[in-house]
């Protein structure tokens, strides 16, 4: 049987499910912080946080997410998996827009995943997470590289590090960057459809895009991504500017593998989780085997996760074993 065609960019605009595709998940408290004061600041950054527990997790997203990419975490630990089960009085989850999105501010400067850092200490530090060996940080592509930065400089308030498709440094860029020249475009031209197709290809696995949409209601997987994507490009927050300032951080992020021995020593590699997919196209596999390496890798105690037939897009693809994966070790690594 042949496999059914996409939706095109017109179809899905007009799709009936277009307006649900960012879930209304009430958060129990949301705002802005202010942080850069004296580092080209000052900068607004906006967040949300879910859930009222004491397990304290710190979501990072990628280039070019919002804060509501994590939505299916933020639902999944802030407020119930898609059962009976209430998880909002065991986790806090904060998510946020990092600078150069959505309802952040937007500044025209050089980004570096050390200042991002350094943004999203400030912003821990202004919602009151200050304790030492609290903080639970979970980034996923260049949203890890950030995790980096924050463990290098608190090492001592780091519960667990969950780096998810990720890299110490992007050695084959060709991959990455066409992805973000095709996420560059904020309007939405004639080759829209194309675009579409090229991001979902270099994201997800061919077999999760053509499974039925997890959610039930549009045709496929990819077609609920497409909505996705092209709801943020119809979204103000969604610049040109923000977006390629972002590319250049997550481009010249390199850390050595002294300084990521140094992150093992001081957080504890008991205390690290490397998830990575081997269909990964965007961030490709050998650049989470150099992390879990250069780490210390399993003889020193560093736990690495491989995400079988799945590629870059873990949060929304491997939804359910990432949930999982992620609870499991966050409960271990608690009380270290």
């Amino acid at each position: 049987m042949s496999l059914r065609a996409p939706l095109t960019a017109a179809e899905i605009v007009n799709h009936p499910e277009f307006k649900h595709v960012v879930w209304d998940l009430q958060p129990a408290k949301k705002g802005k912080a202010t942080v850069a004061l004296g580092r080209g600041g000052p900068i607004q950054i906006s967040y949300e946080i879910h859930g009222n527990g004491p397990t304290r997790l710190v979501w990072i997203m990628g280039l070019g997410g919002f804060k509501s990419a994590w939505q299916r975490q933020s639902k999944d630990f802030g407020h119930g998996q898609n059962t009976n089960r209430d998880q909002s009085t065991k986790y806090s989850c904060l998510v946020f827009d990092n600078r150069g999105v959505g309802e952040s501010d937007k500044p025209l400067a050089r980004y570096s995943t050390s200042e991002m850092a350094k943004d999203t200490l400030e912003l821990v530090d202004h919602v009151g997470w200050t304790e030492n060996r609290q903080l639970h940080f979970i980034g996923s592509s260049m949203g890890g590289m950030i995790a980096q930065e924050l463990a290098l400089l608190v090492p001592e308030r780091v519960a667990s590090l969950s780096l998810i498709s990720t890299a110490p440094k992007i050695f084959n860029t060709v991959g990455f960057f066409e992805n973000i020249r095709n996420r560059a475009n904020i309007f939405i031209p004639r080759a829209i459809d194309v675009e579409l197709s090229s991001i979902k290809e270099r994201m997800f696995s061919q077999a999760w895009l053509n499974e039925p949409d997890a959610e039930g209601h549009f045709p496929t997987n990819g077609d609920r991504f497409a909505a996705q994507e092209l709801n943020k490009r119809r979204d103000k927050g969604y610049t040109r500017t923000g977006i390629l300032c972002q590319a250049l951080a997550a481009g010249w992020h390199h850390k050595s593998p002294k300084q990521l021995e140094d992150l093992g020593n001081k957080v504890g590699r008991e205390r690290i989780l490397v998830v990575h997919g081997p269909l990964d196209r965007m961030i490709s596999p050998p650049h989470g085997e150099l992390l879990f390496k250069e780490l210390g890798g399993k003889e020193k105690g560093v736990t690495m996760v491989i995400a079988e037939g799945k590629a870059h897009g873990l949060p929304m693809e491997w939804r359910r074993d990432l949930t999982r994966i992620i609870a499991t070790f966050v409960e271990k690594t608690q009380n270290l």
